[in-house]
């Protein structure tokens, strides 16, 4: 009988002889015996054990994963084996505040009983599934054994030196062919023969792929291949479980397949090397790995997309999830890679004059606060300069000195001194304000003026990242060398460094009260749509429906400012859950009337009195929610809910704000995205010199030539007003156009004058 051992942080109050429902027999410890320590730190660990006495070690959450093994990410090996002992589970406690963590606790437990009883051993025999090939004659071999095979679909995968397809080369390919033997082929060995081959693979068989935006971008650049037919299996587990940071190809690969963490010997050769050369993590170049340490991990890459694929397909069987996937999904990982492609079209002397405007701007603001008496006498008392960038200085000044009551803490409980902070605490002091306008300008300097200069390509565009997968809501996200979504809303300097070429014009278009007009669809309230069937000014029209105002429309933003505010603030806020204290917070905050709880609450009553049927179907679908744990949109995604099951009142309840906010904020983002996709689809047949480079919430940019601009926005009207089963007959959703030499449309020469 195995003698087993189960570590856990510190005691607590899980009874894992339960848990583990008594499959298991073992020893417990504890990495610190203090009940009692919040955070336990290495110097608190008190345990003694030799592991070597045992055939298997239980580590229970990330602390103990830490102290006894080089890995960190508890999530990712929950349920598996590390070093050949060493079994991971994430902490159970967390269930009882994270009920959508369950799952994932069942499966480890299960994985690590079955590990120990002998059920389950992880492949090791590499060797034998993975084959290098650095020859033409082995390579034109081997892809021809692919076409041959009758599998419809071969697995392929990329090993590159960069993560921009201009910043970086292949240094071969990976394929799988049968989900039994995977071959990395490398790139040297690839000449017109091998390409002429491998694009008639492509063109014969489905192509899958694990992030096949990576992919496609650097084989189409590098090659010019092409992919009539391709799956994602990352997409794929996203419809599947929409968590983010769970689709990562080592994550599922360690939970869907046998092989576990079959990475680690090459991450621990590039660790060794990085050591060895003294190379910083950042600056490590893949292309240092030999082919005989890189062919065999590289070669496994394609057999786990080739396996996951034929786990994940399945799910295409449910016909809403199938119909995301065919719909939105894959045309949009396609569409992605193209506007990745385009890049985003900057103007170096303006970023250069932006630079230097905004360094004049820091530099005053700075003088500006040293001037200031105040901190003039704190300087004085403290015997020193202040440094506005020292949180600890700061703090003294701030609570300390000026006696201000700090208004949040940081996560280790001291007071917090972040934006949010300094613009409540701007109120009663000069300082903080001066510190804030310090901070924003840097901010804007140093986080994008100064970073994108160097990260432009030669075409002067900057090529980053537009994510699909990595929100639970559906909307697209930014990463990368620039996050689009980020930009600043406040200052238009970085906007309007994003300026056409000429003969060519920046093309705008925002979506106006997109989420309100899918409710009002979705909901089938004839009075809300009514407010949109009447166009002019959406809030006012709201205000003046909900409190049945005799003044016209247009006269209400001046004669009533009060309630056209607080029935903005309802409008907005029905979907998160707004209740009757934030909308007094909120009026409160924009009018700078006190607007009581109980006039809010009156606002919330008559607003549902004026649209009912958005009340019921707000109520209709909470009590989906509560009931099932999770809910479809109208374009078939599923927003998984499983904490409306949480005993905590307050866990329960963002939950469902979340699944009713879901509802409405991913059809307005595929709306726009599916206009975006068909725009770009339709102007490239007819030719126009048009491109969008990118999506930010919910907008359409794009670089137009100067006599295309009428024909592009008739298309991109037609397309992103188009009937998709969320519109109002005779009104579609609201378009507003912005056409300029840049992004800013007049606001950077506004603030800073004639521009470069």
């Amino acid at each position: 009988m195995s003698r087993v051992a189960l570590i856990e942080t510190k005691p607590s109050r899980n009874n894992f002889k339960e848990l583990f429902e008594g499959k298991v027999e073992f020893d417990q410890y504890y990495l610190c015996s203090d009940p009692y320590k919040k955070k336990v730190l290495k110097r608190d660990v008190d345990i003694e054990i030799d592991t070597d006495e045992y055939d298997w070690v239980i580590l229970v959450g990330s602390d103990a994963l830490k102290f006894f093994t080089s890995q960190t990410a508890v999530t990712t090996y929950t349920g598996k084996l590390v070093d050949e002992k060493y079994l991971i589970t994430i902490n159970p406690a967390m269930l009882a505040f994270k009920p959508e963590a369950r799952p994932s606790w069942e499966r480890s437990r299960d994985s690590i009983v079955k590990y120990i009883s002998g059920e389950k051993q992880d492949f090791l025999d590499f060797d034998r599934i993975a084959i290098g090939i650095q020859d033409t004659a082995s390579a034109l071999k081997f892809v021809q054994a692919a076409i041959d095979h009758p599998k419809p679909y071969i697995a392929l995968d990329s090993e590159t030196t960069g993560l921009y397809p201009r910043d970086g080369y292949v240094q071969g390919f990976s394929l799988c062919y049968d989900g039994e033997v995977g071959a990395y082929v490398e790139s040297e060995c690839i000449d017109e023969d091998v390409e002429e081959l491998l694009q008639e693979l492509f063109h014969k068989k489905t192509t899958l792929m694990h992030n096949a935006k990576f992919d496609l971008a650097f084989f189409e650049y590098h090659f010019n291949f092409e992919f009539p037919r391709f799956h994602d299996t990352m997409v794929l587990h996203y419809l599947i479980d929409e968590t983010p940071g769970t689709h990562g190809l080592k994550t599922l690969a360690m939970h869907f397949t046998p092989f576990g963490d079959y990475e680690k010997p090459l991450y621990d050769w590039m660790t060794a090397y990085k050591k060895e050369h003294g190379v910083k993590a950042a600056d490590f170049d893949w292309g240092c790995i030999p082919f005989e340490e890189m062919y065999t991990y590289a070669a496994i890459d394609a057999i786990v997309t080739f396996l996951l694929f034929e786990k994940f397909e399945k799910i295409l069987g449910n016909k809403k999830l199938a119909s995301c996937y065919n719909n939105i999904l894959i045309p949009a990982t396609r569409f992605l890679t193209d506007i990745q492609e385009i890049g985003v079209p900057f103007d170096t002397p303006r970023l250069k004059m932006g630079q230097a405007l905004m360094q004049t701007e820091i530099d005053s603001a700075v003088e500006e606060l040293y001037k200031n008496p105040i901190v003039a006498e704190f300087e004085a008392i403290q015997g020193k300069p202040f440094n506005p960038n020292s949180v600890l200085q700061l703090r003294k000044l701030l609570f300390d000195y000026i006696g201000l009551t700090p208004t949040k803490k940081t996560p280790k409980g001291a007071p917090s001194t972040d934006a949010e902070v300094l613009t409540g605490l701007a109120e009663f002091s000069e300082v903080p304000a001066l510190i804030l306008t310090i901070r924003q300008k840097s901010k804007i300097k140093n986080t994008y003026l100064d970073k994108i200069i160097p990260q432009l390509d030669k075409d002067n565009r900057l090529r980053t990242n537009f994510n699909l997968i990595f929100t639970t809501s559906g909307r697209l996200s930014s990463s990368g060398k620039l996050n689009m979504q980020q930009l600043p809303r406040d200052n238009p300097i970085v906007k309007g460094c994003i300026k056409a070429r000429p003969g060519y014009k920046i093309v705008d278009m925002d979506l106006g009260t997109a989420e309100v007009y899918a409710a009002a669809v979705l909901s089938d309230d004839q009075n809300l749509m009514d407010v949109f069937r009447q166009g002019g000014n959406f809030h006012s029209q709201i205000a003046k429906k909900v409190f049945n105002l005799s003044c016209p429309a247009e006269k209400i933003e001046f004669k009533e400012a009060a309630k056209r505010q607080a029935a903005k603030s309802v409008t907005f806020g029905i979907m998160y859950g707004a209740g009757a204290r934030n909308i007094s917070e909120q009026v409160t905050k924009e009018t700078g009337k006190y607007f009581s709880i109980g006039q809010a609450q009156k606002v919330i009553d008559d607003y549902f009195g004026a649209f009912p049927k958005l009340g019921e179907w707000i109520d209709r679908n909470e009590n989906f929610i509560k009931q099932n744990g999770f809910i479809y949109s109208i374009f078939g995604r599923k927003r998984r809910l499983p904490n409306v099951m949480s005993e905590d009142r307050g866990i329960s309840g963002h939950a469902v704000r979340s699944g009713l906010n879901f509802m409405v904020q991913s059809v307005a983002s595929d709306i726009n995205l599916l206009g975006a996709i068909d725009t770009h689809t339709r102007t490239r047949a007819e030719g126009l010199d048009s491109s969008i480079f990118a999506l930010v919430h919910d907008s359409i940019l794009a670089e137009v030539k100067d006599e295309d601009v009428d024909r592009y926005c008739e298309i991109m009207l037609e397309c992103v007003q188009m009937d998709r089963g969320v519109s109002i007959p005779g009104t579609p959703i609201k378009c507003d156009v912005d056409i300029g030499l840049d992004y800013a449309f007049g606001k950077f020469e506004k603030m800073y004058g004639e521009a470069v």
